[in-house]
């Protein structure tokens, strides 16, 4: 969903109508049936311990105000197989983050999506056929023996399986940098990444937060042959991009944070790592999912802040936090697209299906699958220091 607006601080709809005539950027329509706040609150108290419903950040309010617990993806995940006792796991989220969830809990828990359309536009960028191609073009230019591969927890579980039998390990957007250090640990002085689906958190870690500089990243663009990169080139390289991006943070650019500074002379810039570099380098603070949250709640009243992250997470903490300005870092209202699928009306379908008896919508991974995707979770989980947030 994308309107075009002027930059304007985030509010509720009743607060510009009589203003503008128009309502808030950012307010959603309510639901079209009434009863299904009241349907969905039954379906729940029918279900009892039986259901646990796991609401990602990014869902819109009504869904997640259903949720037994809120989060980033790999949370969401682990909270879920820390109740073995509920047979359904109701996942408010997108596809690749359901499929984390079957891998994490045991085989008698079913995980439910409530609508199967719910997918990830980053995760789809690479799928395994392509990377199972740029192995084997690495091979070809004898560099795959110094290769690590590292996903980002968001891609679906076939590319995490991959990286668990290749020596790989998946991350988050708040341990990218410690994963990268134990990837470059494997393999020696000559020893390279392949960062797998999100060029853009791949390139701001490796040179932000690792030293490294622009020249020592190349991007594979698994729809040219060869990933359009010479065999030169990736010997020079230290990191191998895949060509991948959110579609929603790769929206916010540099000229924006410019004219947002303009207005605002004391304006915080707070921004998610899957953002262009360019967007990057000139924010003021970046950081995970959890880390723009708890960066909101400690901040002063009085502060204000752009924040560059999806918009129902925005005017979240906009509500939660009247005492501070907030406004979003983007001309567009851009709501992630599939993540907004998962609405009131599915979450009641598939609720009130297994209150008959019906499961719909099992996300399941099969178990060779699984095998190895778990083996690069765990080593995602030994890894020292950092906790593990998107």
């Amino acid at each position: 969903m994308s309107i075009d607006l002027p930059l304007l601080p985030l509010g509720r709809g009743r607060d510009l109508t009589t203003e503008r005539g128009v309502e808030c950027p950012g307010d959603l329509p309510v639901a079209s049936d009434p009863t299904l706040v009241a349907r969905a609150r039954a379906a729940k108290e029918a279900l009892g311990e039986r259901v646990f419903v796991l609401g990602h950040h990014y869902q819109r309010d009504e869904v997640i105000q259903f949720a037994d617990v809120t989060g980033d993806s790999f949370k969401l995940a682990r909270d879920a197989a820390g109740r073995p006792e509920a047979e359904f796991i109701v996942f408010c989220g997108v596809h690749f983050m359901a499929e984390s969830a079957d891998i994490l809990t045991s085989p008698e828990q079913k995980v439910i999506l409530p609508d199967l359309s719910a997918g990830c536009s980053m995760a789809d960028m690479a799928r395994i056929a392509q990377v199972e191609d740029a192995w084997d073009a690495l091979a070809d230019a004898g560099l795959q023996d110094v290769v690590v591969p590292v996903t980002y927890m968001n891609s679906s579980a076939d590319i995490k399986a991959f990286c668990g039998r290749n020596g790989g390990v998946v991350c988050t957007s708040s341990n990218a940098d410690v994963a990268l250090e134990w990837a470059f640990a494997q393999k020696g002085p000559d020893a390279k990444v392949l960062f797998l689906p999100d060029q853009h958190l791949g390139r701001n870690t490796a040179v932000l937060q690792m030293g490294m500089s622009l020249e020592d990243c190349v991007v594979w663009n698994p729809l040219l042959p060869g990933g359009g990169v010479t065999a030169e080139q990736l010997r020079g390289a230290k990191m191998i991009l895949w060509k991948g991006h959110c579609s929603v943070h790769g929206r916010f650019s540099e000229d924006v944070v410019d004219e947002l500074r303009a207005t605002y002379p004391d304006i915080n810039i707070l921004v998610h790592p899957e953002c262009k570099h360019e967007v990057v380098l000139k924010a003021d603070l970046v950081g995970s999912t959890e880390f723009i949250i708890k960066t909101i709640e400690a901040a002063p009243a009085g502060t204000t802040w752009a924040i560059g992250t999806e918009l129902n997470l925005v005017q979240r903490l906009k509500d939660a936090h009247p005492d501070k300005t907030i406004v979003f870092l983007d001309r567009n209202v851009c709501f992630c697209s599939t993540m907004n699928r998962i609405d009131l009306p599915h979450f009641v379908w598939a609720m009130e299906s297994l209150v008959a008896g019906q499961v719909v919508n099992q996300i399941t991974v099969d178990p060779a699958t699984e095998r190895d995707a778990l083996t690069a979770l765990q080593r995602m989980l030994d890894l020292p220091g950092k906790s593990h947030r998107d």
